[in-house]
Protein backbone atom coordinates (compact mmCIF):
# COMPACT_ATOMS: atom_id res chain seq x y z
CA UNK A 1 0.00 0.00 0.00
CA UNK A 2 2.97 2.17 -0.27
CA UNK A 3 1.67 4.96 -2.52
CA UNK A 4 5.04 6.24 -3.81
CA UNK A 5 6.14 2.85 -4.62
CA UNK A 6 2.79 1.85 -6.69
CA UNK A 7 3.28 5.46 -8.83
CA UNK A 8 6.70 4.80 -9.53
CA UNK A 9 5.86 0.84 -10.56
CA UNK A 10 3.93 2.42 -13.25
CA UNK A 11 3.96 1.47 -16.95
CA UNK A 12 5.79 4.28 -18.07
CA UNK A 13 9.37 3.62 -20.10
CA UNK A 14 12.35 4.28 -18.01
CA UNK A 15 13.08 6.93 -21.11
CA UNK A 16 9.81 8.58 -20.80
CA UNK A 17 10.16 12.33 -19.81
CA UNK A 18 8.27 12.54 -16.71
CA UNK A 19 8.64 15.75 -15.35
CA UNK A 20 9.48 18.98 -17.94
CA UNK A 21 11.45 21.60 -16.31
CA UNK A 22 12.87 25.17 -16.83
CA UNK A 23 16.44 23.36 -15.71
CA UNK A 24 16.02 20.07 -17.98
CA UNK A 25 13.51 16.95 -17.94
CA UNK A 26 13.98 13.94 -15.46
CA UNK A 27 12.81 10.38 -16.87
CA UNK A 28 10.63 8.00 -15.32
CA UNK A 29 13.96 6.52 -14.66
CA UNK A 30 15.74 8.89 -13.47
CA UNK A 31 13.16 9.54 -11.13
CA UNK A 32 12.80 6.21 -10.11
CA UNK A 33 16.65 5.85 -9.03
CA UNK A 34 16.77 9.39 -7.45
CA UNK A 35 13.97 7.98 -5.35
CA UNK A 36 15.08 4.82 -4.48
CA UNK A 37 18.37 6.42 -3.27
CA UNK A 38 16.83 9.01 -1.10
CA UNK A 39 15.16 6.25 0.61
CA UNK A 40 17.61 4.22 1.14
CA UNK A 41 19.99 7.20 2.66
CA UNK A 42 16.94 7.98 5.31
CA UNK A 43 17.34 4.57 6.25
CA UNK A 44 20.84 3.85 6.62
CA UNK A 45 20.89 7.67 8.83
CA UNK A 46 18.21 5.99 10.92
CA UNK A 47 14.94 7.00 10.12
CA UNK A 48 11.82 4.88 11.22
CA UNK A 49 8.89 4.49 10.20
CA UNK A 50 6.37 7.48 11.31
CA UNK A 51 9.49 9.56 11.54
CA UNK A 52 8.93 13.23 10.21
CA UNK A 53 10.58 14.77 7.21
CA UNK A 54 10.22 18.75 6.32
CA UNK A 55 10.32 19.25 2.62
CA UNK A 56 11.04 23.22 1.95
CA UNK A 57 10.94 24.71 -1.66
CA UNK A 58 9.10 25.30 -4.76
CA UNK A 59 8.04 22.24 -7.03
CA UNK A 60 10.98 20.95 -8.44
CA UNK A 61 12.44 17.52 -9.20
CA UNK A 62 14.31 18.09 -6.04
CA UNK A 63 10.69 18.82 -4.21
CA UNK A 64 9.27 15.20 -6.21
CA UNK A 65 12.52 12.77 -5.03
CA UNK A 66 12.55 14.34 -2.08
CA UNK A 67 8.55 13.55 -1.61
CA UNK A 68 8.63 10.03 -2.94
CA UNK A 69 12.10 8.91 -1.12
CA UNK A 70 10.23 9.99 1.96
CA UNK A 71 7.42 7.73 1.46
CA UNK A 72 9.40 4.63 0.29
CA UNK A 73 11.15 4.95 3.59
CA UNK A 74 8.06 5.52 5.87
CA UNK A 75 8.71 9.00 6.69
CA UNK A 76 6.15 11.09 6.76
CA UNK A 77 6.45 14.46 4.45
CA UNK A 78 5.61 17.52 6.27
CA UNK A 79 5.51 20.43 3.07
CA UNK A 80 5.99 23.51 3.90
CA UNK A 81 5.24 26.85 1.51
CA UNK A 82 8.03 28.49 1.09
CA UNK A 83 7.77 31.72 2.09
CA UNK A 84 6.15 30.86 5.21
CA UNK A 85 5.77 33.19 8.20
CA UNK A 86 8.67 32.45 10.55
CA UNK A 87 6.16 32.08 13.72
CA UNK A 88 4.12 29.82 11.61
CA UNK A 89 7.25 27.86 10.40
CA UNK A 90 8.19 27.59 14.10
CA UNK A 91 4.80 26.16 15.26
CA UNK A 92 5.23 23.72 12.44
CA UNK A 93 8.42 22.81 13.52
CA UNK A 94 7.67 22.61 17.47
CA UNK A 95 4.18 20.28 16.70
CA UNK A 96 5.76 17.64 14.29
CA UNK A 97 9.81 17.13 15.72
CA UNK A 98 10.87 16.42 12.45
CA UNK A 99 14.41 14.63 12.29
CA UNK A 100 15.12 15.33 9.14
CA UNK A 101 14.57 17.95 6.24
CA UNK A 102 14.85 18.19 2.36
CA UNK A 103 15.44 21.89 2.10
CA UNK A 104 16.05 24.39 -1.30
CA UNK A 105 19.52 26.03 -0.66
CA UNK A 106 18.23 29.38 -1.96
CA UNK A 107 15.35 29.02 0.72
CA UNK A 108 17.58 27.45 4.14
CA UNK A 109 19.68 30.49 3.87
CA UNK A 110 16.77 33.04 4.71
CA UNK A 111 15.28 30.72 7.34
CA UNK A 112 16.49 30.56 11.26
CA UNK A 113 18.75 28.27 11.21
CA UNK A 114 18.05 27.24 14.90
CA UNK A 115 14.60 25.91 13.77
CA UNK A 116 16.76 22.94 12.10
CA UNK A 117 18.99 22.48 15.62
CA UNK A 118 16.78 19.12 16.05
CA UNK A 119 17.42 17.57 12.85
CA UNK A 120 19.68 14.68 12.38
CA UNK A 121 20.33 15.95 8.72
CA UNK A 122 19.61 18.79 6.08
CA UNK A 123 19.63 17.95 2.91
CA UNK A 124 19.89 20.78 0.12
CA UNK A 125 19.63 20.48 -3.58
CA UNK A 126 23.14 22.83 -3.90
CA UNK A 127 25.77 23.73 -1.66
CA UNK A 128 23.77 26.78 0.41
CA UNK A 129 26.09 30.02 -0.81
CA UNK A 130 27.95 32.07 2.63
CA UNK A 131 26.79 29.52 5.30
CA UNK A 132 29.05 27.95 7.90
CA UNK A 133 30.18 24.69 7.76
CA UNK A 134 27.81 22.26 9.27
CA UNK A 135 28.22 18.63 10.07
CA UNK A 136 24.33 17.75 9.60
CA UNK A 137 24.31 19.70 6.31
CA UNK A 138 24.80 17.93 2.80
CA UNK A 139 23.78 18.08 -0.29
CA UNK A 140 21.57 15.46 -2.58
CA UNK A 141 24.54 14.94 -4.96
CA UNK A 142 26.63 13.78 -1.93
CA UNK A 143 24.70 11.01 -0.64
CA UNK A 144 25.68 7.53 -1.31
CA UNK A 145 24.66 5.03 -3.41
CA UNK A 146 22.55 2.97 -0.87
CA UNK A 147 20.17 0.45 -1.83
CA UNK A 148 16.75 1.08 0.09
CA UNK A 149 15.11 -1.49 1.15
CA UNK A 150 11.10 -2.27 1.35
CA UNK A 151 9.01 -1.46 4.49
CA UNK A 152 5.53 -3.33 5.07
CA UNK A 153 2.85 -0.27 4.70
CA UNK A 154 -0.52 -0.34 5.32
CA UNK A 155 -3.18 1.74 4.08
CA UNK A 156 -3.44 3.66 7.48
CA UNK A 157 -0.19 4.36 7.84
CA UNK A 158 0.56 8.43 7.88
CA UNK A 159 2.24 9.65 4.87
CA UNK A 160 1.78 13.16 5.43
CA UNK A 161 1.38 16.02 7.35
CA UNK A 162 -0.66 18.71 5.03
CA UNK A 163 -1.40 21.99 6.30
CA UNK A 164 -4.99 23.13 5.46
CA UNK A 165 -4.71 26.68 3.06
CA UNK A 166 -6.10 28.77 6.68
CA UNK A 167 -8.41 30.67 4.29
CA UNK A 168 -10.76 31.20 6.80
CA UNK A 169 -9.04 29.78 9.81
CA UNK A 170 -5.80 29.20 11.17
CA UNK A 171 -4.32 26.15 9.34
CA UNK A 172 -3.96 22.95 10.70
CA UNK A 173 -1.64 19.95 10.05
CA UNK A 174 -4.12 17.21 8.23
CA UNK A 175 -3.07 13.87 8.54
CA UNK A 176 -2.86 11.83 5.18
CA UNK A 177 -2.26 8.24 4.94
CA UNK A 178 -0.55 5.88 2.19
CA UNK A 179 -4.91 4.09 1.24
CA UNK A 180 -6.03 8.09 1.11
CA UNK A 181 -3.38 9.15 -1.54
CA UNK A 182 -4.45 5.82 -3.50
CA UNK A 183 -7.89 6.01 -3.41
CA UNK A 184 -8.58 9.81 -4.62
CA UNK A 185 -5.57 9.31 -7.01
CA UNK A 186 -7.80 6.51 -8.30
CA UNK A 187 -11.02 8.07 -8.44
CA UNK A 188 -9.29 11.13 -9.93
CA UNK A 189 -7.61 9.68 -12.89
CA UNK A 190 -11.06 7.84 -13.67
CA UNK A 191 -12.85 11.25 -13.73
CA UNK A 192 -10.89 13.61 -15.96
CA UNK A 193 -9.77 10.24 -18.02
CA UNK A 194 -6.00 10.80 -17.81
CA UNK A 195 -3.70 8.58 -19.32
CA UNK A 196 0.12 8.44 -20.58
CA UNK A 197 -0.25 11.20 -23.61
CA UNK A 198 -1.68 13.59 -20.98
CA UNK A 199 1.08 16.80 -20.21
CA UNK A 200 -0.02 18.74 -17.41
CA UNK A 201 1.12 21.95 -16.75
CA UNK A 202 1.50 22.09 -13.04
CA UNK A 203 1.74 25.78 -11.95
CA UNK A 204 -0.04 25.21 -9.01
CA UNK A 205 2.35 24.01 -5.77
CA UNK A 206 3.08 20.32 -5.02
CA UNK A 207 2.84 21.61 -0.63
CA UNK A 208 -0.35 22.24 -1.29
CA UNK A 209 -3.19 19.52 -1.92
CA UNK A 210 -4.47 20.37 -5.23
CA UNK A 211 -1.19 20.60 -6.44
CA UNK A 212 0.09 17.64 -5.00
CA UNK A 213 -2.48 15.53 -6.63
CA UNK A 214 -1.91 16.75 -10.39
CA UNK A 215 1.75 14.86 -9.44
CA UNK A 216 -0.24 11.83 -7.72
CA UNK A 217 -2.16 11.13 -10.76
CA UNK A 218 -0.46 12.05 -13.68
CA UNK A 219 2.71 10.13 -12.31
CA UNK A 220 0.25 6.70 -11.51
CA UNK A 221 -1.30 7.12 -15.12
CA UNK A 222 2.44 7.28 -16.70
CA UNK A 223 1.70 10.78 -17.90
CA UNK A 224 4.04 13.88 -17.78
CA UNK A 225 3.61 17.28 -15.98
CA UNK A 226 5.64 20.74 -16.87
CA UNK A 227 6.76 22.46 -13.66
CA UNK A 228 6.93 26.08 -14.35
CA UNK A 229 6.72 28.48 -11.07
CA UNK A 230 6.50 31.57 -12.42
CA UNK A 231 3.10 32.87 -12.67
CA UNK A 232 4.03 36.30 -11.56
CA UNK A 233 4.78 36.15 -15.44
CA UNK A 234 2.12 35.40 -16.84
CA UNK A 235 2.53 35.75 -21.15
CA UNK A 236 6.17 33.36 -20.16
CA UNK A 237 3.95 30.68 -18.55
CA UNK A 238 1.18 31.07 -21.53
CA UNK A 239 4.20 30.68 -24.23
CA UNK A 240 5.60 27.59 -22.05
CA UNK A 241 1.96 26.00 -22.15
CA UNK A 242 2.28 26.13 -25.78
CA UNK A 243 5.95 25.62 -26.75
CA UNK A 244 5.56 22.02 -24.32
CA UNK A 245 2.38 21.20 -25.78
CA UNK A 246 0.58 21.11 -22.96
CA UNK A 247 -2.79 18.76 -23.16
CA UNK A 248 -4.06 19.82 -19.35
CA UNK A 249 -3.77 22.61 -17.34
CA UNK A 250 -5.10 22.86 -13.52
CA UNK A 251 -5.79 26.17 -11.92
CA UNK A 252 -7.55 27.80 -8.48
CA UNK A 253 -10.38 30.43 -9.16
CA UNK A 254 -7.51 33.48 -9.29
CA UNK A 255 -5.18 31.44 -11.97
CA UNK A 256 -7.78 31.57 -14.38
CA UNK A 257 -9.14 35.09 -13.15
CA UNK A 258 -5.84 36.88 -13.73
CA UNK A 259 -4.95 34.83 -17.21
CA UNK A 260 -8.66 35.74 -18.63
CA UNK A 261 -8.26 39.90 -17.76
CA UNK A 262 -4.59 40.18 -17.03
CA UNK A 263 -2.65 38.28 -19.99
CA UNK A 264 -2.89 37.75 -23.50
CA UNK A 265 -4.99 34.66 -23.20
CA UNK A 266 -7.99 35.26 -25.34
CA UNK A 267 -5.35 36.83 -28.29
CA UNK A 268 -3.60 32.59 -28.15
CA UNK A 269 -3.97 29.92 -29.77
CA UNK A 270 -3.50 26.25 -27.78
CA UNK A 271 -3.58 23.49 -30.56
CA UNK A 272 -2.71 20.70 -27.99
CA UNK A 273 -4.67 22.43 -24.56
CA UNK A 274 -7.72 19.67 -24.46
CA UNK A 275 -8.20 19.75 -20.53
CA UNK A 276 -8.99 22.19 -18.59
CA UNK A 277 -9.30 21.16 -14.34
CA UNK A 278 -10.67 23.99 -11.68
CA UNK A 279 -10.96 23.77 -8.16
CA UNK A 280 -9.98 25.30 -4.75
CA UNK A 281 -13.31 27.51 -4.88
CA UNK A 282 -16.08 28.40 -6.77
CA UNK A 283 -14.99 30.10 -10.28
CA UNK A 284 -17.49 32.72 -10.82
CA UNK A 285 -20.17 32.38 -13.72
CA UNK A 286 -18.47 35.24 -15.71
CA UNK A 287 -15.67 33.91 -15.94
CA UNK A 288 -16.43 30.12 -16.78
CA UNK A 289 -18.57 31.65 -19.71
CA UNK A 290 -14.96 33.69 -21.16
CA UNK A 291 -12.74 30.47 -20.31
CA UNK A 292 -15.07 28.28 -22.46
CA UNK A 293 -15.07 31.42 -25.03
CA UNK A 294 -11.38 31.79 -25.14
CA UNK A 295 -10.29 28.48 -25.05
CA UNK A 296 -13.46 26.61 -26.67
CA UNK A 297 -11.60 23.22 -27.72
CA UNK A 298 -11.06 22.61 -24.17
CA UNK A 299 -13.45 20.35 -21.70
CA UNK A 300 -13.62 22.15 -18.28
CA UNK A 301 -13.84 19.86 -15.26
CA UNK A 302 -14.89 21.31 -12.01
CA UNK A 303 -13.81 19.87 -8.94
CA UNK A 304 -14.61 20.10 -5.21
CA UNK A 305 -12.56 19.33 -2.58
CA UNK A 306 -10.57 19.77 0.70
CA UNK A 307 -7.25 18.76 2.40
CA UNK A 308 -9.00 17.13 4.79
CA UNK A 309 -10.00 14.60 1.86
CA UNK A 310 -6.79 14.30 0.37
CA UNK A 311 -8.00 16.18 -2.56
CA UNK A 312 -11.16 15.62 -4.37
CA UNK A 313 -14.54 14.98 -3.06
CA UNK A 314 -16.61 15.73 -6.15
CA UNK A 315 -16.23 16.51 -10.37
CA UNK A 316 -18.44 17.64 -12.91
CA UNK A 317 -17.93 17.13 -16.24
CA UNK A 318 -18.23 19.64 -19.03
CA UNK A 319 -21.91 17.85 -20.43
CA UNK A 320 -23.55 17.42 -16.43
CA UNK A 321 -22.27 21.15 -15.72
CA UNK A 322 -23.94 22.40 -18.77
CA UNK A 323 -27.24 20.61 -17.62
CA UNK A 324 -27.21 21.53 -14.14
CA UNK A 325 -25.02 25.24 -13.88
CA UNK A 326 -23.33 25.87 -10.93
CA UNK A 327 -23.50 22.20 -9.49
CA UNK A 328 -20.56 20.72 -8.10
CA UNK A 329 -22.25 17.25 -9.24
CA UNK A 330 -22.00 13.87 -6.98
CA UNK A 331 -19.41 12.20 -4.99
CA UNK A 332 -16.21 10.70 -6.96
CA UNK A 333 -16.83 6.36 -7.44
CA UNK A 334 -15.33 5.71 -3.53
CA UNK A 335 -16.99 9.03 -1.84
CA UNK A 336 -20.41 9.26 -0.48
CA UNK A 337 -21.26 13.08 -0.35
CA UNK A 338 -24.90 14.05 2.02
CA UNK A 339 -25.88 17.37 2.71
CA UNK A 340 -27.39 17.49 6.21
CA UNK A 341 -29.35 20.01 8.05
CA UNK A 342 -28.83 21.46 11.85
CA UNK A 343 -31.06 18.38 13.05
CA UNK A 344 -29.02 15.71 11.60
CA UNK A 345 -31.51 15.08 8.15
CA UNK A 346 -30.40 14.88 5.07
CA UNK A 347 -31.88 18.03 3.44
CA UNK A 348 -34.80 17.99 0.86
CA UNK A 349 -34.38 20.29 -2.41
CA UNK A 350 -33.92 23.85 -2.28
CA UNK A 351 -32.90 23.30 1.81
CA UNK A 352 -29.76 24.60 3.18
CA UNK A 353 -27.15 22.13 5.03
CA UNK A 354 -23.65 21.46 5.70
CA UNK A 355 -21.85 18.90 2.96
CA UNK A 356 -20.87 15.49 4.92
CA UNK A 357 -18.46 13.29 3.15
CA UNK A 358 -17.42 9.48 3.74
CA UNK A 359 -15.24 6.93 1.91
CA UNK A 360 -11.27 5.74 1.91
CA UNK A 361 -10.17 9.31 1.19
CA UNK A 362 -10.94 10.99 4.41
CA UNK A 363 -8.13 11.57 6.00
CA UNK A 364 -6.97 10.55 9.51
CA UNK A 365 -7.81 13.75 11.47
CA UNK A 366 -5.75 16.39 12.65
CA UNK A 367 -1.96 15.89 13.85
CA UNK A 368 -1.83 16.65 17.42
CA UNK A 369 -5.68 18.07 17.83
CA UNK A 370 -8.09 15.22 19.02
CA UNK A 371 -10.66 17.95 20.14
CA UNK A 372 -10.69 19.30 16.33
CA UNK A 373 -10.34 15.92 14.94
CA UNK A 374 -13.76 14.67 16.51
CA UNK A 375 -15.47 17.21 16.04
CA UNK A 376 -14.63 17.51 12.35
CA UNK A 377 -14.90 14.32 11.52
CA UNK A 378 -16.93 12.30 13.65
CA UNK A 379 -19.78 10.28 10.93
CA UNK A 380 -17.69 11.45 8.23
CA UNK A 381 -16.13 14.95 7.26
CA UNK A 382 -18.23 17.94 8.07
CA UNK A 383 -16.60 20.17 5.27
CA UNK A 384 -18.43 23.30 6.76
CA UNK A 385 -19.70 23.75 2.98
CA UNK A 386 -22.85 25.00 2.62
CA UNK A 387 -25.31 23.77 0.16
CA UNK A 388 -28.64 22.63 -1.50
CA UNK A 389 -29.38 19.74 -3.58
CA UNK A 390 -31.76 19.51 -6.57
CA UNK A 391 -34.13 16.57 -7.59
CA UNK A 392 -31.55 14.72 -9.41
CA UNK A 393 -29.26 14.37 -6.25
CA UNK A 394 -26.74 17.05 -7.37
CA UNK A 395 -25.25 19.66 -5.15
CA UNK A 396 -24.77 23.69 -5.04
CA UNK A 397 -22.66 24.89 -2.65
CA UNK A 398 -23.84 28.46 -0.86
CA UNK A 399 -20.98 29.53 0.77
CA UNK A 400 -18.47 28.53 3.91
CA UNK A 401 -20.11 28.44 6.75
CA UNK A 402 -17.89 30.80 8.52
CA UNK A 403 -17.80 33.38 4.75
CA UNK A 404 -21.77 34.52 5.47
CA UNK A 405 -22.68 38.04 6.10
CA UNK A 406 -25.21 39.22 8.17
CA UNK A 407 -26.78 42.52 7.05
CA UNK A 408 -30.04 44.04 8.70
CA UNK A 409 -30.69 40.82 9.91
CA UNK A 410 -30.89 39.02 6.44
CA UNK A 411 -28.03 35.90 6.63
CA UNK A 412 -25.71 36.65 3.05
CA UNK A 413 -23.57 34.76 1.45
CA UNK A 414 -20.56 36.96 0.79
CA UNK A 415 -19.90 34.11 -2.37
CA UNK A 416 -23.38 35.60 -4.10
CA UNK A 417 -22.18 39.22 -3.66
CA UNK A 418 -18.69 38.51 -5.30
CA UNK A 419 -20.03 36.82 -8.06
CA UNK A 420 -22.55 39.63 -8.61
CA UNK A 421 -20.02 42.24 -8.74
CA UNK A 422 -17.39 39.78 -10.64
CA UNK A 423 -19.61 40.58 -14.30
CA UNK A 424 -18.44 44.51 -13.85
CA UNK A 425 -15.80 42.93 -16.24
CA UNK A 426 -13.77 45.89 -15.88
CA UNK A 427 -12.06 44.18 -12.61
CA UNK A 428 -10.14 41.08 -11.88
CA UNK A 429 -10.87 39.65 -8.89
CA UNK A 430 -12.99 41.06 -5.44
CA UNK A 431 -13.21 39.75 -2.26
CA UNK A 432 -15.68 40.41 0.24
CA UNK A 433 -15.64 40.53 4.21
CA UNK A 434 -17.95 42.18 6.68
CA UNK A 435 -17.68 45.53 9.05
CA UNK A 436 -19.73 46.31 11.77
CA UNK A 437 -22.25 48.66 11.27
CA UNK A 438 -24.18 50.52 13.41
CA UNK A 439 -27.85 50.34 11.37
CA UNK A 440 -27.00 46.72 9.84
CA UNK A 441 -25.11 45.01 12.28
CA UNK A 442 -22.81 44.37 9.36
CA UNK A 443 -21.98 45.62 6.46
CA UNK A 444 -20.50 44.93 2.79
CA UNK A 445 -16.59 45.77 2.13
CA UNK A 446 -15.71 45.04 -1.24
CA UNK A 447 -11.64 44.63 -1.68
CA UNK A 448 -11.22 44.74 -5.65
CA UNK A 449 -8.43 44.45 -7.91
CA UNK A 450 -8.05 47.26 -10.78
CA UNK A 451 -5.19 48.93 -12.19
CA UNK A 452 -6.37 52.43 -11.81
CA UNK A 453 -8.25 51.97 -8.73
CA UNK A 454 -10.08 55.46 -7.91
CA UNK A 455 -10.99 55.77 -11.91
CA UNK A 456 -13.60 53.58 -12.05
CA UNK A 457 -15.33 53.76 -8.49
CA UNK A 458 -18.19 55.84 -9.36
CA UNK A 459 -18.71 53.31 -12.13
CA UNK A 460 -18.81 50.21 -9.97
CA UNK A 461 -21.04 51.84 -7.46
CA UNK A 462 -23.62 52.75 -10.15
CA UNK A 463 -23.11 48.90 -11.20
CA UNK A 464 -23.62 47.37 -7.63
CA UNK A 465 -26.87 49.88 -7.04
CA UNK A 466 -28.26 48.05 -10.20
CA UNK A 467 -27.36 44.14 -9.18
CA UNK A 468 -27.32 44.28 -5.44
CA UNK A 469 -29.99 44.28 -2.52
CA UNK A 470 -30.11 47.94 -1.21
CA UNK A 471 -28.77 46.25 2.29
CA UNK A 472 -25.76 44.59 0.39
CA UNK A 473 -24.58 47.63 -1.31
CA UNK A 474 -20.83 48.58 -0.07
CA UNK A 475 -20.62 51.10 2.47
CA UNK A 476 -16.71 50.78 1.77
CA UNK A 477 -14.57 49.83 -2.11
CA UNK A 478 -11.05 49.45 -1.08
CA UNK A 479 -8.34 48.78 -4.27
CA UNK A 480 -5.74 46.96 -4.35
CA UNK A 481 -3.11 46.05 -6.93
CA UNK A 482 -3.47 42.63 -5.41
CA UNK A 483 -5.05 40.66 -3.28
CA UNK A 484 -3.26 38.87 -0.30
CA UNK A 485 -2.85 35.79 -0.45
CA UNK A 486 -2.86 31.81 1.58
CA UNK A 487 0.23 29.34 0.28
CA UNK A 488 -2.63 27.62 -1.47
CA UNK A 489 -3.20 31.05 -3.47
CA UNK A 490 -6.74 31.62 -2.51
CA UNK A 491 -7.63 35.38 -1.18
CA UNK A 492 -6.68 35.45 2.47
CA UNK A 493 -9.68 36.79 4.24
CA UNK A 494 -8.51 36.62 7.81
CA UNK A 495 -5.62 39.12 6.29
CA UNK A 496 -7.90 41.87 5.26
CA UNK A 497 -9.88 41.38 8.36
CA UNK A 498 -6.48 42.70 10.17
CA UNK A 499 -5.77 45.13 7.72
CA UNK A 500 -9.75 46.35 8.17
CA UNK A 501 -8.96 46.17 11.77
CA UNK A 502 -6.18 48.02 12.35
CA UNK A 503 -8.03 50.81 10.71
CA UNK A 504 -10.58 53.19 11.86
CA UNK A 505 -13.67 53.04 10.08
Amino acid sequence: MNFAETLLNNSAPAEKVALFTQQGEVTYGQLRRQAHRIAGFLQAEGLQPGDRVLLVGESSPFWVQSYLGVALASGVSVPLAVPSAPDFFADVVDATKPRFAFVQAKWLRRLDTALFADCDRIVCDTPPPKMKANANLTTISEIGEIESRQVKTLADDLAAIMFTSGSTATPRGVMVSHGNILSNTADIITSLDIGPDDRIMALLPFHYCFGTSLLHTHLLASASLVIDNRFLFPEKVLQNLVDSQCTSLAGVPSTYQILLRRSNLKNMEFPHLMKLQQAGGKLAEPFIDELEQALPHARLYVMYGQTEATARLSCIAPEDRHAYPGSIGKGLAQVALKVVGELGHTVTPGEVGEIVATGPNITLGYWKSSEATERNFGGGLHTGDLATVDEDGYIYIVDRARDFLKCGGKRVSSRQIEEAVLHFDQISEVAVVGIPDLVLGEAVCLFVVHPSGEAIEDELKKFCEKELDHVLLPQRIIFLAELPRNNSGKPDKLALKKTLGSEKL
